[in-house]
């Protein structure tokens, strides 16, 4: 990893995926970086419907994806 989340849940969630089939470590990347996450989770923005540590998910498992090479732009 070359840069994380300011919470640093980045670091110990990608620890955890080491060793992983790439498949499985894109779903748990997101899953194990909202474990970590310092994130209020009951502060759900209006326009998505979404916590931040939903969003902070998400935005783990496309960082992998990118990295992998295997993200799929929507057309």
């Amino acid at each position: 990893m070359i840069r994380g989340a300011p919470c640093g849940a980045t670091w110990p969630a990608g620890e955890n995926i080491i060793g992983l089939p790439a498949e499985e470590a894109i779903v748990r990347i997101g899953l194990e970086s909202q474990f970590y996450c310092v994130a209020d989770p009951s502060d759900w923005d209006p326009i998505s419907g979404k916590s931040p540590v939903h969003f902070a998910g998400n935005i783990h498992s496309v960082a992998l994806k990118n990295a992998l090479g295997i993200f799929k732009k929507r057309v």
